[in-house]
């Protein structure tokens, strides 16, 4: 007899794009192959479903009831059950948990389902998703997020928001003025684990038992503070925007710009609108509605197809009420990182914050980019002021307050570092393996797309360009056309103003004045070494400061 699951053959890419020149066995999975399989098919399926676990970082989605012979779809009710056992069995072997998402009737009585598959992670490892929050002043941001991570509704005046700022002009004014983070933690049976205790959430105890941790990253909605925003969206490389529209208020002040900054970033967008519980029946609607998520099948079908079909989900919920919201964390608890994971590259990781923490020295938090970084590693930190890189230890890793014993590509965290200055540090630099042989540059080479601008931009026009944790003064020094204007598109050549950077060809970038006003990628670094007279600039630079010091103290 055929066995019910057959084998196909091909070669596959590595994360990178290059074939890796080994045949790895891809399995096409029939409609009845889970009812009764021998225990070589038992074999054949445990292998596929392991691959695909550890090809969604952890976790992925299994039908039962379809398959490549689909002619029919859907299973009686003793062939479902038959085939939902076996899958369970399989998820048991892999140390995983199988969790029913949704189940439909097809024809002559026949079911059909859905099933989420996530891997039980150890205490010291989970998946990350980070989820940008932006969207206009007041559209609430904060209120929503106050509402996940807690569990308790909204009183109408501020009640949930008030959990979540940490400065007093905040809690004053209502307004964020900061990036914020918070997080909400998934079993691996898509239960929410956050359970705040007197009002204060244990990042350790979420984290030891979630198999997935959605990180918020609370952006400010105020132009004032778009210059934080911006830096949100680049140097803390979300996943996903979560924009934010309030029902009473609709598409209005920067809601549209930072639409336009998550779409230049490639950053794909889900919709929630707030306040529906204050908005009348008939406000006008603008009639073109790509996937309004009503039901949990809209859940499941907008999280399948997020990314690969360029939907955007929207929701409407109500933070007092409560309307909608176990729709909002059902399609979270289905968002998978974007990130691919290689952890046989170099490690590389960027800084996108300093600190001095008392009895422990210099801490900087960022994002890892590539590879794995252990503790006691040894990497290269830089660039300084004149470009150069120094060998750093780590003394320790922390993610999400929690420590650990390694960070892993996309994943964010914390280090220690040893037997360096506060000073010595700053937003924008890396730590990258010393085999990478990093070379920091003060110039570059970009293409970017004028969003907006009053009127034109020549060569010498300053502005503040982001690329990646990345944010400095750049002036132009060349540029393939004479001028530009709003809608135009060139390849220019900047320079930055205050000392080097660390860059990468391929990296998106915002360049920017005030509001948004170009975007686009960098096309080729410049390894060229600062001029004798720049370098004699630092030098005296460093010792007008240090007299400064002397001067101080000796009084």
């Amino acid at each position: 007899m055929e066995s019910p699951v057959k084998e196909k053959k091909n070669s596959v890419s590595t994360a990178n794009g290059e074939k890796n020149g080994a045949q790895r066995e891809n399995f096409v999975i029939l409609k009845d192959t889970l009812i009764s399989p021998s225990n070589s098919s038992f074999d054949q399926l445990r292998t596929f479903l392991l691959e695909k676990i550890s090809d969604g970082n952890g976790e992925t989605l299994f039908e039962v009831g379809s398959g490549a012979d689909d002619s029919v779809s859907g299973l009686d009710s003793s062939a479902y059950e038959a085939s939902v056992a076996t899958l369970k069995t399989l998820t048991e072997t892999l140390d995983a948990d199988c969790v029913l998402l949704r189940e439909k009737k097809c024809a002559k009585d026949c079911l059909q389902g859905q099933y989420l598959v996530r891997k039980r992670a150890d205490v010291q490892d989970f998946m990350e998703v980070r989820v940008a929050v932006v969207g206009n002043v007041d559209a609430g941001k904060s209120t929503l997020l106050g509402v996940l991570t807690h569990g308790e509704l909204d009183n109408g005046r501020g009640f949930a928001r008030m959990k979540l700022f940490r400065h007093k002009h905040e809690m004053e004014t209502g307004r964020t003025s900061s990036v914020g983070n918070d997080i909400l933690g998934f079993d691996s049976q898509g239960k929410v684990v956050n359970k705040p205790d007197h009002g204060h959430l244990d990042w350790v105890k979420i984290c030891e038992d979630s198999s997935k941790v959605i990180t918020f990253i609370d952006l400010a909605g105020h132009e004032r503070y778009l210059k934080t925003t911006v830096f949100g969206m680049t140097g803390h490389l979300p996943d996903f925007t979560m924009l934010m529209v309030g029902a009473n208020a609709g598409v209005v002040g920067m809601t549209k710009e930072h639409l336009g900054l998550a779409l230049a970033l490639n950053v794909p967008v889900f919709v929630v609108v707030t306040k529906i519980d204050m908005c009348p029946p008939n406000s006008a609607g603008c009639r073109k509605v790509p996937l309004l998520v009503r039901n949990k099948d809209d859940v499941v079908v907008s999280a399948t197809n997020f990314v690969s079909e360029r939907l955007c989900p929207i929701f409407q919920v109500s933070n007092v009420s409560g309307l909608n919201l176990d729709l909002l964390t059902m399609f979270l608890n289905l968002l998978s990182s974007r990130t691919i994971q290689n952890d046989k590259e170099p490690a590389q990781f960027q800084i996108d914050d300093t600190y001095q923490v008392p009895g422990v020295g210099v801490v900087v938090s960022g994002t890892c980019m590539k590879g794995v970084i252990h503790v006691n590693d040894t990497l290269l930190l830089g660039p300084n002021g004149l470009g150069d890189f120094v060998l750093m230890p780590i003394k320790s890793i922390h993610r999400k307050r929690m420590p650990v014993r390694e960070v892993r590509g996309g994943q964010t965290a914390s280090f220690a570092l040893k037997k360096i200055k506060i000073s010595e540090v700053r937003k924008g630099q890396v730590l990258v393996d010393p085999s990478l042989n990093p070379t920091s540059c003060w110039e570059f080479k970009g293409e970017i797309l004028v969003l907006h601008h009053p009127t034109t931009i020549s060569t010498k026009y300053q502005a503040m360009v982001h690329v990646g944790s990345v944010r400095q003064t750049a002036s132009i020094i060349a540029m393939d056309k004479e001028c530009l204007r709003t809608g135009d598109k060139a390849v220019v050549h900047f320079r930055f103003i205050k000392h080097p950077e660390y860059l990468k060809s391929g990296l998106k970038m915002v360049f920017r004045e005030g509001r948004t006003k170009a975007v686009g990628r960098v096309l080729e670094v410049i390894p060229k070494a600062a001029s004798l007279q720049q370098i004699k600039n630092h030098k005296i630079l460093k010792m007008v400061n240090k007299q400064q010091v002397d001067l101080m103290n000796s009084f």
